[in-house]
């Protein structure tokens, strides 16, 4: 077995969480610091029959994931300190690992008005209207600063909502072919541009969600050239998939949607050069009613923290594209070091060398919509331990 990293764990714990299997002298067996995920949506308030804090925290530990933020398109949103205290208190209750809840950036995630975040700056990780862009440019401005001075990072989904025109898969070649409507890449990159200048004059912590498209990482790229406090993320369905891969299927619907080669090649050089800090599942499930109508009619958002692991390492590392090493950056490191989150006495286990075919019936996760359902991947979780109690063990919660 191999420690990937100097941090704390007992290595007789880890033998005995594996009912004494043995894995030392077994260079497959890995022990990886617990993964952090900065984008999740655990759908609880106001819409657990997606997924529960419960479900969701099971899910994630079983990907290797030990803290996780999770998003506030909520019932509440947790726009309040009232609001928010009704978050936590499920999250005290129910959850498996560590959870940290963003607040909305404005009230009602309506885009008019900037929300209570000084009433919820002891509460909130960060704050975000993740699934909608702010609009307006004076209410982000007015976010921004008030953020700045909370020393809170502004979470943007950079979206233009006049540039949308009803899309629902990226504007390109299979789009076209199918007599489809397009997301322009556009509608990413002019929000993301916007909010670049306002950083340069409020000067607040500013982290772009779910970037997806080239254009989008160069002006990230260029932006930390002129010393803008950005940071950004990109999901493994963005690296992995391009649109001509896709099918009329729910399970390949998302928000930002998967978009052409060209975009894909752009965010494995901004993985590679730094420009890209994180890699974030934005794992979003929804019902199977509300995933099997297709692209047109189905829900935006797939599950992914119980595959990303594994499709990283099977399409990234195993390719040559990246190290382990910066894999483990991606999703450990960087995450970690940008929100503020401590790693604790938290490791996850991965036996490498083993190979998978994705059953979604197999999560734990209340979501089934994954885009590489069916696919054949290396990289097993064994066992996922949080501050020193195990999670999930093979596959089930411990």
């Amino acid at each position: 077995m191999k420690l990937f990293t100097p941090f704390n764990v007992d290595e007789n714990f880890v033998s005995d969480a594996l009912f004494g299997t043995t894995v030392f002298g077994n260079d497959n067996i890995v022990v990886f610091p617990g993964f952090c995920d900065v984008h999740v949506h655990f759908r609880e308030p106001g819409f657990s029959y997606k997924e529960t804090v419960r479900t969701g925290s099971l899910s994630a530990a079983n990907g290797g994931y030990t803290d996780v933020c999770t998003m506030p398109n909520l019932k509440p949103a947790p726009d309040t300190r009232e609001n928010i205290e009704v978050q936590l208190n499920i999250i005290k209750n129910d959850a498996k690992i560590g959870v940290y809840p963003l607040g909305t950036i404005t009230k009602g995630q309506n885009g008019t008005e900037v929300a209570e975040l000084e009433e919820m700056k002891d509460l909130a990780i960060a704050f975000s209207d993740d699934g909608r862009g702010v609009q307006n440019d004076g209410v982000m401005a007015l976010a921004m600063q008030k953020a700045r001075e909370l020393d809170k990072i502004i979470v943007a989904h950079c979206e233009v909502n006049e540039l949308l025109n009803g899309g629902y898969i990226h504007d390109g070649e299979f789009c076209r072919k199918n007599g489809m409507k397009g997301i322009s890449s556009e509608s990413e990159w002019a929000q993301v541009k916007r909010d670049i200048e306002l950083v340069k004059k409020i000067g607040c912590k500013y982290h772009v969600c779910h970037i997806s498209t080239k254009e989008t990482v160069e002006l990230i790229r260029q932006a930390k050239r002129d010393g803008v406090d950005i940071t950004c993320e990109t999901g493994p369905h963005y690296l992995v998939l391009n649109d001509m891969q896709i099918k009329d299927e729910g399970r390949f619907k998302m928000n930002p949607p998967i978009r052409s080669e060209e975009d894909r090649l752009a965010l494995i050089e901004g993985i590679k050069d730094g420009t890209i800090d994180m890699i974030a599942t934005d794992h979003a499930p929804h019902s199977k009613e509300e995933k099997s109508k297709g692209l047109s009619g189905s829900n935006m958002g797939v599950v992914g923290l119980e595959t990303a692991f594994a499709v990283m390492y099977t399409h990234l590392v195993k390719t040559g594209e990246i190290t382990l090493e910066k894999l483990i950056e991606l999703l450990c490191y960087n995450p970690r070091k940008r929100f503020g989150i401590d790693l604790g006495e938290s490791y996850t286990v991965f036996d490498l060398g083993e190979k998978f075919t994705v059953d979604p019936e197999k999560f734990l996760s209340m979501g089934r919509a994954t885009p590489f359902e069916g696919e054949e991947l290396y990289a097993k979780c064994l066992l996922t331990v949080k501050d020193g109690k195990i999670v999930t063990l093979y596959g089930k919660e411990a």
